[in-house]
């Protein structure tokens, strides 16, 4: 069993799901996450059911589905909540080969008072992917989650890039040091097939720097 691999973003709405989605169609692995904040639907982990085709994956419900769309550390306070890292770990499900878990926002998004994702991905001791977007400032916001990596020594896998300008790929990889996993196609029918054709087409990367 491997160590899990964690997807997170440079921020909210950069696609963790969709990269998610094409992860687990690649490797066939689990996928969870833990915490939902919004349960409108669909949620996150209704959009990955959606998406995939391969009949070994098992999506698991989420430890917490918080009402609110807001930061977790918000939503469960209104719910009378205290979300604890510790006890979010204990919940992970069982798994046969590699599970995907997908955090909420970017790396410094609090849980509690005390804890973020980051802490999180620690106490998982997880591979971690990056997700980021070719919004205007998603330099900016790369580099910025590339050093808290660095500081934190994370164990990076490296980027997937969800409609960023070349550029912007080329140079965020070469100053992060993080290396590119693959890059996502600016598309307007995210569907079973899209999913598949990515995950076809990037299986062996995923495969070479994720397990």
């Amino acid at each position: 069993m491997n160590r899990p691999i964690f997807i997170t973003g440079i921020g909210t709405g950069v696609g963790k799901t969709l990269v998610s989605s094409i992860v687990v169609e690649a490797l066939e692995a689990d996928y969870w996450k833990p915490i939902q904040a919004g349960n409108e639907f669909p949620t996150d982990r209704e959009s990955v059911i959606k998406n995939l085709t391969n009949i070994n994956s098992v999506v698991h419900p989420e430890y917490l589905s918080l009402k609110m769309p807001v930061s977790p550390h918000y939503a469960a306070m209104m719910e009378n909540i205290l979300i604890s890292v510790k006890e979010v770990c204990k919940q992970i499900p069982k798994y046969n080969c590699n599970l995907i878990v997908e955090g909420a926002g970017g790396l410094l998004v609090p849980l509690n008072k005390n804890e973020f994702v980051i802490d999180l991905i620690k106490e998982l001791n997880a591979k971690v992917v990056l997700v980021s977007s070719g919004y205007l400032g998603s330099i900016n916001h790369s580099l910025l989650t590339a050093e808290v990596c660095s500081k934190h020594q994370l164990n990076v896998a490296g980027w997937v890039f969800n409609d960023c300008l070349r550029l912007y790929e080329e140079q965020i990889v070469e100053w992060s040091g993080f290396p590119k996993i693959f890059s996502l196609p600016k598309t307007e029918m995210v569907n079973k097939a899209f999913v598949r054709s990515l995950a076809e087409e990037h299986r062996q990367t995923i495969k070479t720097l994720l397990c």
